[in-house]
């Protein structure tokens, strides 16, 4: 082979595995533009929609999914694309992520959960600090986010095992339906829930509602966990 033609033969790009500190750069980045669309459109829908809230929710809706699907496509490759404690929690239950890593993805998941609030807020000319005052308390609420999560864990594991090129699109998916189908609208995470108590627009929680909608988070997720580890394990060959 000449010198000729190996120059017009394309080399393969040889990706590395990310260090810490991208991956950790990868979450907080995530979190804080997860938290900025569902804020920002939740600002923005509640602004346009002349108080038909539930336009106000379908936007909020849909830019939610439709972001979730790119972050997670875009910073998959880096992070794995958990932005979601409850996401990391399971993976290092299952040994797929190392504790020390975990602990540092959930602490980077909150600040740039915070952080993308924020953003929003300032976007929009609010305030940057506000606390909200939107209770969401209740059985049926916690019931509704015990569900969203445990729906959204078993749809991350199970996409994972059948179809992992998948997951941007079904995650984003599953968001898009929880939003509807549950009454919580689906926070269905422990950093998105501790931000959003920090904004007094049309995404808030009040403080006194977030413990709850936690601890069902952490339940769901645990459910999901024990479920999927059934339901998708390999089956031995000629069982």
């Amino acid at each position: 082979m000449t010198d000729a033609t190996a120059a017009a033969i394309p080399t393969p790009r040889i990706r590395a595995t990310p260090g810490l500190v991208r991956r950790l750069a990868a979450e907080a980045m995530g979190s804080a533009l997860l938290l900025a669309i569902v804020v920002g459109s939740g600002i923005m829908g509640e602004r346009l929609a002349g108080g038909t809230v539930a336009l106000a929710l379908l936007a909020n809706t849909l830019a939610t999914g439709a972001g979730l699907a790119v972050l997670i496509t875009l910073l998959g490759p880096v992070s794995g694309a958990h932005f979601n404690p409850a996401v990391t929690l399971v993976f290092a239950l299952r040994r797929e992520i190392a504790p020390r890593r975990a602990a540092a993805y959930m602490a980077v998941q909150v600040v740039g959960a915070v952080l993308g609030v924020w953003l929003a807020h300032l976007m929009f000319g609010e305030s940057p600090f506000q606390v909200s005052a939107t209770m969401r308390g209740g059985a049926a609420q916690a019931l509704s986010e015990c569900v969203a999560t445990f729906g959204l864990v078993v749809v991350i594991l199970g996409t994972v095992h059948v179809r992992p090129e998948a997951t941007a699109a079904m995650v984003g998916l599953y968001i898009t339906s929880a939003y509807w189908f549950t009454a919580s609208t689906s926070f269905a995470n422990p950093a998105v829930t501790l931000a959003r108590a920090l904004t007094d627009t049309f995404a808030g929680i009040a403080p006194e509602s977030v413990p709850v909608f936690i601890l069902a988070q952490l339940g769901g997720a645990g459910l999901a966990l024990v479920l999927s580890g059934w339901l998708f394990q390999q089956e031995e060959e000629g069982a």
